[in-house]
């Protein structure tokens, strides 16, 4: 309890009242946008400059170093270290079974031969499509030391959505989990993979749940049985066929170690290039900016998907970095998360704003003791500051709030842990990472502190681009600078505030929800003249899913039967929850339609 007390002595600040923070109704805009960043580049912005100064330095808490002495160590050799140093610690814990850390690197090395002898080799892509299990932890770390390429999916996802991602990747091999088997099995004519792997909730349950898992496991629809099909193999069969001798792979830093899947704009989801060195450094990132927690002596929540980039880095690879245990929770909703706090022990947790308000709003809240956790990072939304307070007076922790995209692996800026938080900011640049603010019109010239502008940002995070599409990385990079696409400003003590979106991204219960993915799926409706679709405000979610839809002539729909349309055709959390006919939708004199008309008009119905 002493360290809780010690961390509790911080200010939570709110925004200056003279114009040098953030304007009031500005706070909840904040927005994650894509972007890529050539680090070889030369950035235009002058070491006299107000961001070439870099203002942020003064405001780091004691023990944050404003460079990092990286080591040049890839994630494998990271767990393999780790393994070394603490064999018989907790690694991961699923539902009371217990993995160590000797267990979970034999696991991986039996895993890694495995793949290997499917003919996976260094540069193949390999899919995983699984929530937060044991197995999905095991394939990541096989498939990045014997040189491969992870591509991470969401078990969420429609096979319309999956079948682009496979194709795209060019992935040979997937690792899934039996209850989706028979799906993919069905699709993978439509793709170029080759062998599927599957897993069950079952295969790692402690006594006495394992054995009543083949009774109930189906009946709760948490297994599924499992036709026999050509190149279909059990994952335990795999780990015990194999030695845990994989083949030895020279890694570089250089080196593409996944494809992480973003949606865009455009409605083309784009593999977004993260090397061993991005992925390494950011862990490393991570740990030079919480200090005073220690290697070997936290254990972490794992309740964000490890399919996210944010879970991924943060939740998945940071814990293995650390040697922390990791608690995996495969769903992550209310009840479960407090059961699992409650029953597990926790200490530090990463995780979004739909999660911290479904627990306070939970009935068992008040039944449940929080007060393991002494550390919290939440991102991919705004957390509004009664949540913060109300749940850091429910465990003793500190909650600090951060900005990231897939594209910078993700986190580019946190605010300090013990140190000056301010409500509505998304924090500091952390350690080797610049950013800046520019005019929307013309990047090269940076706009004066206090006011608004693009956000701009280069750090070693930052991806090598997107995969198969130059286009696409040339459009998102301007000398050397990855593009955001949110309206930004920084404060004098360089704290910076996300004001406004350049773009039309919604994020749905921290997920990111691109609106032509859905009135792609509108249009292909045979009633629908013309659709387009925003995010609307939700107590819980943060945002919601409209659309607006202009029927053809003479044709007549009811909502529900244009909603029912669209299932199955999107991930779940992607599917519109209110729709409204219009005669016309707004448009610009080229024929673009006015989204920020409809957003203005709808915030004023709901008088927001």
């Amino acid at each position: 309890m002493q360290t809780v007390n010690r961390y509790r002595n911080r200010r939570l600040v709110a925004p200056d009242a003279d114009g040098s923070a953030l304007p009031a109704m500005a706070v909840r805009a904040r927005n994650r946008r894509e972007g890529y960043c050539d680090s070889g580049k030369e950035a235009n912005v002058t070491p006299t400059s107000a961001y070439g100064d870099k203002p942020w330095l003064s405001s780091y808490e004691e023990g944050v170093p404003a460079a990092i002495d990286y080591e040049n160590v890839c994630l494998p050799a990271f767990l393999d270290r780790t393994a070394q140093e603490f064999p018989e610690t907790m690694a991961l814990l699923f539902q009371g079974y217990q993995v160590n850390y000797r267990q979970l690197k034999d696991m991986v090395d039996r895993f890694a031969a495995g793949l290997h002898a499917f003919g996976i080799r260094p540069g193949d892509s390999v899919a995983i499509l699984l929530p937060n299990v044991i197995p999905c932890v095991v394939a990541y770390y096989a498939i990045l030391k014997i040189g491969a390429r992870a591509v991470m999916n969401n078990p969420l996802y429609s096979d319309r959505e999956l079948a682009h991602q496979f194709n795209d990747s060019g992935a040979k091999l997937l690792i899934t989990l039996d209850l989706l088997v028979k799906r993919m099995v069905a699709l993978r004519p439509q793709t170029r993979i080759e062998t599927i792997i599957y897993t069950s909730i079952g295969d790692y349950l402690p006594f006495p749940k394992n054995l009543l898992f083949p009774l109930v496991g189906k009946k709760k629809g948490l297994a599924a049985s499992v036709a026999p099909a050509a190149d279909l193999y059990r994952w335990k069969t795999i780990l015990a066929q194999n030695p845990p001798q994989p083949p030895a792979v020279e890694l570089n830093f250089d080196d593409i170690a996944m494809l992480q899947y973003t949606g865009g704009t455009t409605g083309v989801s784009k593999g977004v290039m993260l090397t061993h060195g991005n992925l390494s450094r950011q862990v490393q990132h991570v740990r030079a900016w919480f200090p005073k927690f220690n290697r070997g002596e936290e254990v972490m929540l794992g309740a964000l998907p490890f399919f996210h980039v944010f879970g991924l880095s943060v939740t998945m690879n940071f814990a293995i970095y650390m040697g922390w245990g990791d608690i995996l929770v495969p769903k992550p909703q209310p009840e479960p998360l407090l059961e699992t706090i409650g029953k597990f022990r926790p200490t530090f947790a990463p995780l979004v704003p739909t999660m911290y308000i479904g627990m306070l709003g939970h009935p068992k809240i008040d039944q449940t003791d929080l007060t393991c956790i002494k550390g919290c990072f939440s991102g991919s939304a705004p957390l509004p500051i009664e949540v913060i307070r109300d749940f850091e007076a429910k465990t003793g922790a500190v909650i600090v709030e951060g900005f990231g995209m897939t594209e910078s692996s993700p986190v580019t800026h946190i605010n300090p842990f013990a140190g000056q938080r301010k409500v509505g900011s998304i924090g500091l640049p952390i350690p080797d990472t610049e950013a800046r603010i520019v005019d929307l019109q013309d990047p090269s010239r940076e706009m004066p502190v206090g006011e608004t502008g693009e956000l701009v940002v280069r750090g070693p995070q930052v991806m090598q681009g997107y995969w198969q599409r130059e286009d696409a990385t040339n459009e998102t990079i301007v000398d050397g600078w990855l593009h955001t696409g949110d309206i930004a400003m920084m404060d004098p003590e360089g704290y910076f505030f996300i004001v406004d979106r350049k773009k039309d991204m919604i994020i749905s219960g921290g997920y990111n929800v691109y609106p032509r993915d859905i009135e792609e799926v509108l249009f292909e409706h045979p009633k629908i003249a013309e659709a387009t679709a925003i995010g609307v405000p939700h107590p819980k979610r943060g945002e919601q899913v409209k659309v607006f839809v202009v029927l053809k002539p003479g044709e007549t729909a009811t909502p529900e039967e244009i909603l029912e349309f669209c299932k199955g055709k999107l991930a779940t959390y992607k599917l519109p929850t209110e729709l409204e006919f219009k005669e016309e939708l707004p448009k610009t004199n080229v024929g673009k339609v006015l989204k920020k008309d409809l957003r203005a008009e709808e915030l004023s119905k709901r008088g927001a």
